[in-house]
């Protein structure tokens, strides 16, 4: 469905997820790969000559859209170098599944929690071409804590250009208020609709451009939720 104007806020994004998965079958696993899918298409349209990816994963829904984006970036030739900001035992769900399949495709990979690892990654976002952001998703508000505060700190410090998935990370969605921590991209690859926060002016030097990707939910049920502008 695209309508630059929409809008869902952050329950209305459950419900979206909700609705399919329980009411229309739809596999919340399908949900994520088309969600990465898009975000992957989008990137490689919006950052055409970026050689070398560097993608930062949580352990949510949010790190999972990564683990597709970093399967697809990669299957297209680029140099994808995947940093976790989790222990992967404790992925669960689909999350785990995704990352399961990275692992078998032997792509780079480097936890990302500890001080040590903020010293050795710092080198490594450095040298990306362009970051992706896939720590924190639209469930997040509140204060960003260890160590994704200090992760955050080390993405806005490398000076790349940053690719945040459905909103950067440490902004709250609805609010669009900045936390203690928070990512600076210069592109939001939102999923659905755009977020109510994105329109407050705090988000302005957060969210950077932002574009809709679409997750294939059938029309009639983001019409049920939706709440236009």
């Amino acid at each position: 469905m695209d309508d630059a104007t929409m809008i869902l806020s952050r329950a209305q994004v459950r419900e979206v997820d909700r609705i399919a998965i329980d009411e229309y079958g739809m596999p919340g696993i399908a949900l994520m790969e088309n969600a990465g899918a898009s975000a992957a298409r989008l990137l490689r349209e919006l950052a055409p000559d970026a050689a070398r990816v560097a993608i930062v994963c949580g352990r949510g829904n949010n790190g999972g859209d990564g683990f597709v984006v970093a399967r697809h970036l990669q299957n297209a030739g680029r140099k994808v170098t995947l940093l976790l900001v989790c222990d992967p035992a404790a992925l669960g769900g689909d999350a785990a599944v995704n990352y399961a399949i990275v692992k078998r495709m032997g792509l780079e990979m480097h936890p990302f929690a500890s001080p040590n690892d903020m010293s050795a990654n710092r080198h490594r976002l450095s040298q990306a071409d362009v970051i992706v952001d896939a720590l924190l998703g639209t469930g997040f508000a509140g204060t960003v804590k260890r160590p994704f505060d200090q992760v955050i700190e080390e993405i806005n410090a490398a000076g790349r250009p940053v690719f945040a998935l459905d909103l950067p990370s440490g902004l709250d969605c609805d609010t669009g208020q900045p936390s203690n921590a928070t990512v600076r991209a210069a592109h939001t690859i939102t999923f659905v609709a755009k977020k109510p926060g994105f329109l407050a002016p705090a988000a302005a030097a957060w969210v950077g451009r932002v574009h809709v990707a679409d997750i294939g939910c059938p029309a009639e049920i983001i019409q049920r939720v939706r709440s236009p502008m």
